[in-house]
């Protein structure tokens, strides 16, 4: 006798299919993971720039100022500050009102002095200034701007002069991008020789 041969059927269920179907949906989202990283790195660097580019306004502004003030501390008496002036059209001025005397914060611009703008504002021969050419990317917000305060008079008597502190401040790219400086720099009346030839 003859026995009949059955052939017995699997049921397949699939698991290929899930399997591959988990295993797209894992790479999908390290991929979607690396992008947003790489979003998010690419915010941080512009950031980065765009703060560089406000210490660098500021720091000319405060460079400026030095090289003002050694060239006219002599013949320029402090006066009480309460107008923005501009360095481009060779105007300069040191104040007898002290900027951290005078507003709440040094870190908040613009300087204010009963209700009116002060400081000197400097734009450097190549800075391209926003309200200049509003279409350039890699214009400024701003002009730089910085304020000399006298100090007072050297504590030193050997070495007589006045003292003043610089405070500058520099935009990036938009108004939420600033640095702010500042210095103390002394101006000596008289110079002696200290043991040379």
């Amino acid at each position: 006798m003859i026995t009949p041969t059955y052939r017995v059927r699997h049921s397949q269920r699939g698991v290929v299919l899930v399997s591959s179907l988990l295993l797209l949906l894992v790479v999908t989202i390290m991929a979607l993971s690396m992008f947003r990283s790489f979003g998010i790195q690419e915010k941080i660097a512009g950031n980065m720039r765009e703060k560089q580019r406000a210490l660098q306004a500021a720091e000319s502004a405060q460079q400026y100022a030095e090289v003002w003030l050694i060239s006219n501390a002599a013949t320029s008496a402090p006066v009480v500050c309460a107008a923005q002036l501009n360095a481009n059209a060779a105007q300069g001025q040191i104040c007898s009102n002290k900027l951290w005397q005078v507003v709440p914060s040094v870190t908040t611009l613009p300087w204010q002095i009963a209700g009116a703008n002060v400081g000197v504002t400097y734009v450097p021969p190549t800075m391209t200034v926003a309200a200049a050419s509003a279409s350039n990317a890699n214009a400024y917000f701003g002009a730089p701007i910085f304020y000399i305060s006298d100090a007072g008079a050297s504590f030193d008597p050997n070495v007589p002069g006045e003292v003043y502190q610089i405070d500058a401040a520099g935009y990036g790219g938009n108004g939420n991008t600033v640095a702010v400086v500042e210095s103390t720099y002394a101006v000596y009346s008289s110079s002696s020789n200290r043991g040379g030839p």
